[in-house]
């Protein structure tokens, strides 16, 4: 019996963060505009969902841009655990959470804003902030700060 635990337990793990490529630049969030204008060109010609994470810093300086899940056409799988392990692994004080919808609706969905809440909850017990989540359409965008959608609690 002791060696099956030194079979499981016996060995170290190392986690860490391995950047695929260098920052090409500083960039800082200020409003919604600048996250849409961060993701526009590749959010709004894609046919599938496709959620991102935006970790930022305590400055609100993007620390990295991940792709969470690639949908189908209307759906998407979200899971908590990873939205925010990219966040925590790039030590993020705060994320934006963004996805497209190749209608080009931007409205959310009564699953978007559930999903919304609930990322935000995790995000408090975390201690990582979850401060907009923007919905990216033709041309224009919903943001969930502007309208009032986030909650605190």
């Amino acid at each position: 019996m002791q060696d099956l635990f030194k079979d499981y337990f016996g060995h170290k793990v190392k986690i860490q963060l391995v950047r695929e490529t260098k920052p090409i630049k500083e960039y800082r969030i200020k409003t919604p505009d600048d996250v849409y204008r961060l993701v526009k060109d590749e959010l709004t010609t894609l046919d599938r969902e496709v959620f991102l994470v935006i970790s930022l810093n305590t400055r609100n300086k993007v620390l990295g841009v991940n792709t969470v899940s690639v949908g189908s056409l209307n759906a998407n799988l979200v899971h908590p655990r990873e939205v925010f392990k990219p966040a925590i692994l790039l030590n993020a004080s705060s994320i934006i959470l963004l996805h497209n919808h190749p209608s080009g609706e931007v409205e959310p969905s009564k699953d978007d804003i559930e999903k919304t809440d609930g990322l935000a909850r995790a995000g408090r017990l975390l201690g990582i902030e979850v401060v907009d989540h923007l919905i990216v359409g033709n041309n224009r965008f919903y943001s969930f700060l502007e309208n009032d959608l986030l909650k605190s609690e």
